[in-house]
Order: structure tokens, then C-alpha cells, then sequence
């Protein structure tokens, strides 16, 4: 099982969130960051709202990687982005 899904609370304009977790007995800190990308108030076309979103995605900082693109509303859609961490030889890269 590589994925673990925690609830936290109503999302801000940008959050971040850090979590503490210990794996095989080690201490990690793995961040994430959520953003949510306004549509605006007007009905955009879907092809307009994909665009946002691969803009949104290819400027983000490098140093981060896509995690999930949440479910959209009418107004907006939550993006999940994890602070990419150096690959070890213990992970197998």
C-alpha cells in the first residue's frame, strides 16, 4: 500500500499541510500543498478549464509533483501538489 487517505479540514485559498509519519520505524515529513483554481464566475467552455489547469500545472514549482486533481465545482477545482523528496537507496532508485 503506498497511498494513505487522511480527512482534513475545509480547504483556503492555498493550504499547506505537513505530516509527521514514521515508516519502518524511520521519521519522515512529507508536505503537501492544495490550491484552488478559480473559474471565475462566468461558464467557461470545458476546453478553457483543461487549459487553466495544464498552465496551472506546468508553472508550478519544480520542486513539487502533482498529487490529484480534486472533483470541480461550477466556481473552482482543488489541486494537491507533494514536496517531491530526494530518492534514497533504501526507497530503490
Amino acid at each position: 500500500m503506498r497511498e494513505v487517505v487522511i480527512q482534513i479540514p475545509t480547504l483556503e485559498a492555498e493550504q499547506n499541510i505537513e505530516i509527521d509519519v514514521k515508516i519502518n520505524g524511520r521519521k519522515r515529513t512529507i508536505k503537501y500543498r492544495v490550491e484552488i483554481i478559480d473559474w471565475e464566475e462566468d461558464e467557461k467552455p470545458a476546453g478553457e478549464k483543461i487549459e487553466v489547469l495544464r498552465h496551472v500545472i506546468k508553472e508550478h514549482e519544480k520542486g513539487w509533483e502533482l498529487i490529484q486533481i480534486g472533483a470541480p465545482t461550477r466556481g473552482n477545482v482543488p489541486i494537491m501538489f507533494r514536496q517531491k523528496m530526494p530518492q534514497t537507496v533504501e526507497d530503490g532508485h
